[in-house]
């Protein structure tokens, strides 16, 4: 019994000396672990840290210390949060140790100005000149229609325009004529004719709804008003619109609603007599307080 107990005694020495060998060793690499994370966990703090800081000094302005100002940094060792690295300050003269927290102003941005308002619509988009009809003939396929050439003292030569005038003068009566020609429409074709113009003309309707109860007289030129000549309005001077201008901005709806033969036979815009840059004005020769078209 008593070899027994002796050989039970050494199994167990044998078996604790195993134990404690078999855990010192994992508690010896536990130990090591953790103190490198613990330096690594500083590390990482420590840059966390240093990168806030670059962030906020990076949002405030600062500005120059006294010389004799003295700046003490103070660390934590594990520092829990970015904001746990302190900032000490001493200046032998508060007054004179400005330091700014203020946010640097923002540039503004220069406002964009409003473009121009557009110059109104008036006459003097109207491209109106004298014409000499040296031509005048019947339209092939239109009863109503005349074809006319009219000279506007152009290089081109005399432009072909298609009027409705067949009702109310003769081709004899037409040839020779002088007339105002608005000059600054597209050509577009009338019954197969192509019309570069209109020739103006004051209208008095009458009661037939197709027109053909209508008085039609052609507008005349001022007196002495050579071909060519631009027909202007005193108080609405400018350079006439191009062709396309004419048609995309709808400037006729905006400006013959003000054209007209006034009392006393004269042709007016606006109340304002139509010249040649002289005294004369343009007339009709019967017709009064009629629109012009």
């Amino acid at each position: 019994p008593k070899a027994n107990t002796k050989q039970r005694r050494r199994r167990k020495t044998k078996r604790s000396s195993y134990a404690s060998i078999a855990t010192t060793k994992p508690i010896k690499s536990n130990l090591r672990l953790a103190s490198n994370m613990m330096m690594s966990s500083k590390l990482a703090c420590s840059a966390l840290v240093a990168i806030r800081a670059c962030n906020y000094a990076s949002s405030f302005s600062f500005s120059l210390l006294p010389a004799a100002t003295t700046i003490s940094i103070r660390r934590n060792i594990v520092p829990s949060s970015p904001r746990s690295v302190l900032f000490s300050l001493s200046a032998t003269d508060a007054d004179d140790a400005v330091a700014s927290t203020e946010p640097a102003e923002k540039k503004e941005k220069p406002k964009k100005q409003a473009p121009p308002p557009p110059p109104p619509i008036d006459i003097s988009k109207l491209d109106i000149r004298v014409g000499l009809i040296e031509r005048c003939w019947e339209h092939e396929e239109a009863d109503k229609l005349y074809c006319e050439e009219i000279n506007l003292g152009e290089e081109s030569g005399p432009r072909q325009i298609a009027s409705g005038l067949k009702a109310h003068y003769s081709a004899e009566e037409m040839t020779g004529k002088m007339v105002l020609v608005l000059a600054n429409l597209k050509s577009r074709k009338l019954m197969g004719f192509p019309s570069h113009g209109m020739v103006m003309c004051g209208v008095k309707e009458g009661a037939a709804e197709d027109g053909s109860e209508d008085t039609v007289e052609l507008i005349s030129p001022p007196e002495g008003a050579a071909v060519g000549d631009r027909i202007i309005c005193s108080g609405f001077e400018g350079e006439p619109a191009t062709e396309n201008q004419v048609i995309k901005k709808k400037m006729l709806n905006a400006i013959f609603p003000d054209l007209k033969v006034n009392g006393e036979g004269v042709a007016v815009y606006k109340d304002v007599p139509l010249t040649a840059g002289g005294e004369n004005a343009c007339t009709s020769d019967s017709l009064k307080n009629v629109p012009i078209s």
